[in-house]
């Protein structure tokens, strides 16, 4: 079994928060928060629990373009409304997942839902940027919008807690979103005292973000809330053991072995693609979105 356990590289701190737009205050843990290599995750902004003043005017980003990947929001408290160029809208609440598909470009919009601006309150949110695979870039936009109720649920033995299969599989448990490459994206509910076991292949870029809680790893390594956990690229097994109840975001996925090719929000894999997509966002070509 020791051989066969992939061991903490890191337990990272959560950087210095920046405001996107008005509405999201984000610790960025990669790829500017931490030089680490997590494809195909390619940005994990984390929006740490913090209370929004009760206000008319919702906060939020303005519209904005995207190509190239997807964009995963999961809300843990608040609640975010959206519009795209493509048609869709919706709004996620606690335990919600936005997963949008910019794929060949798409206008987006993003904001606090207007009901729960004029209340405001505890706001606690992770976006993540996943990247595609060439072939995948310029497919169609789409849009997956999965309810809490409707995420697939693995509840573990001796009431050690749950595991949402947001995507990916957990033991028997087909997760919820379809995915354009193999990944794995969970939430663990945990409750005090409560283990989980994960097992992925040895060359998947695995990490954990500790939404809420304290958990032992591995039973030597201990991560609290507001932490990144960075696993090494050997060895396939975990184990987290509850300290408190907590609830734990797990990413781990194949790496996209392709160049990368970043300007603000497109993510494509040559400087002329770049080019492309700024001239085709110029034109018009990524629709209307008001």
């Amino acid at each position: 079994m020791e051989a066969n356990i992939k061991q903490v590289s890191a337990v990272l701190s959560a950087p210095a928060p920046h405001m996107v737009g008005d509405g999201f205050r984000v610790h960025n843990f990669f790829p500017k928060g931490y030089k680490i290599k997590m494809s195909p995750f390619f940005m994990l902004d984390y929006n740490s629990k913090i209370v929004f003043s009760a206000r008319n005017e919702p906060r939020g980003v303005d519209v904005h373009p995207h190509r190239g990947f997807e964009t995963v929001t999961i809300a843990y408290h608040g609640a975010v409304a959206h519009h795209d160029s493509a048609g869709n809208s919706g709004i996620i609440y606690p335990g919600d997942v936005q997963w949008m598909t910019a794929a060949s470009g798409i206008l987006h919009k993003e904001y606090h839902e207007p009901e729960f601006s004029k209340k405001g309150g505890y706001f606690q949110m992770v976006q993540l940027w996943v990247n595609l695979p060439a072939k995948d870039k310029m497919s169609r936009p789409k849009y997956q919008g999965i309810k809490y109720e409707d995420i697939a649920k693995h509840d573990l033995a001796d009431d050690a807690g749950t595991i949402e299969v947001i995507a990916g599989t957990y033991e028997d448990t087909k997760g919820s979103a379809s995915t354009f490459s193999p990944l794995n994206v969970y939430n663990a509910r945990l409750n005090a005292g409560g283990k989980a076991k994960f097992s992925f292949p040895s060359n998947y870029n695995t990490g954990i973000v500790i939404i809420e809680g304290s958990i032992e790893i591995n039973g030597n390594e201990v991560a609290n809330a507001d932490e990144f956990v960075y696993f090494k690229n050997e060895g396939t097994d975990i184990e987290i053991e509850a300290l408190e109840n907590c609830i734990v975001l797990v990413l781990s996925g194949e790496p996209i072995n392709e160049p990368i090719a970043q300007y603000g929000p497109f993510l494509m894999n040559t400087t002329a693609e770049i080019q492309q997509a700024l001239a085709d966002y110029n034109e018009g070509k990524f629709g209307y979105l008001e």
